[in-house]
């Protein structure tokens, strides 16, 4: 019979409940990190490719901002981006490609998250990996998208605050940063529900527990929105507000449902 390396061989004598020793603990997640990183990777080599067609998506909100300023406020550059760095333009690029290939390899990133949550959780609760991954990539998606609809309105509002006497002209790092920075956290903040929904279903907490604390949790959806939204203009608050509240209460309804 072959030899079978012993990190294998320590997997395969896991009980049925899934228990673990520190160590085994230690070693899985550095294999999940590598194998999601590994998907970065390679989703990044895609995302080089993508660089031209997402890089004149996210200059679009810029160019359309600049189009509604007077004319006085408008830069001579037009809406083309500088950089003020010798290797800015490699920084630039590369950035745009591993925020991509971050977005394209989402999935298998939760997957092995998941994947490394699963030992602790009964075999009903593992059945939900999939919609939970699923759901989890829809509202990233959705979070993102809607932060890049929101960005004109706040960048409007940026842009012409400190008024007719400045006229913006941006670097292309600082923007496309600002820019990815405000789809990271929108996406991050549309998990809400499903870690809201995941901490009922495990028993952490309940509908009753949600509905008692709903107060708190608007205050702390406000707070939340003001100090990760890079802008922190009205509009973009607004727009992570109201979603985050909303999900909120679909989660209290959710877990009544789940008689949680």
């Amino acid at each position: 019979m072959p030899l079978i390396p012993q990190r294998f061989r320590r997997r395969r004598r896991r009980d049925p409940e899934a228990t673990m020793t520190l160590v085994e603990h230690l070693e899985e997640l550095r294999t999940r990190l590598f194998v999601s990183l590994g998907a970065i990777g390679v989703a990044s080599i895609v995302g080089w490719f993508l660089y031209g067609a997402v890089l004149r998506l996210l200059r679009s909100p810029y160019c359309e901002t600049l189009r509604n300023l007077p004319k006085a406020n408008r830069p001579s550059t037009g809406c083309a981006f500088v950089f003020t760095g010798v290797l800015d333009p490699v920084v630039i690029k590369l950035k745009v490609v591993v925020f991509l290939g971050l977005f394209i390899a989402l999935p298998v990133v939760l997957y092995e998250l998941w994947a490394f949550v699963v030992p602790g959780l009964t075999r009903r609760e593992r059945r939900m990996a999939v919609p939970f991954i699923a759901s989890s990539v829809v509202l990233f998606a959705a979070g993102a998208a809607l932060a890049y609809f929101t960005l004109p309105k706040g960048l409007n509002f940026l842009l012409g605050f400190a008024g007719s006497g400045f006229v913006p002209l941006l670097t292309g790092d600082r923007f496309l940063g600002f820019v990815m920075l405000l789809a990271l956290a929108f996406g991050v903040s549309f998990e809400f529900p499903i870690v809201l929904i995941f901490l009922s279903m495990v028993g952490v907490v309940s509908s009753r527990k949600l509905r008692d604390w709903r107060r708190g949790a608007i205050l702390f959806i406000a707070i939340f929105a003001a100090v990760i939204t890079p802008s922190s203009d009205p509009y973009t608050m607004t727009a992570m507000m109201v979603p985050m509240i909303l999900f909120y209460e679909g989660a209290i309804i959710v877990a009544r449902v789940l008689g949680k």
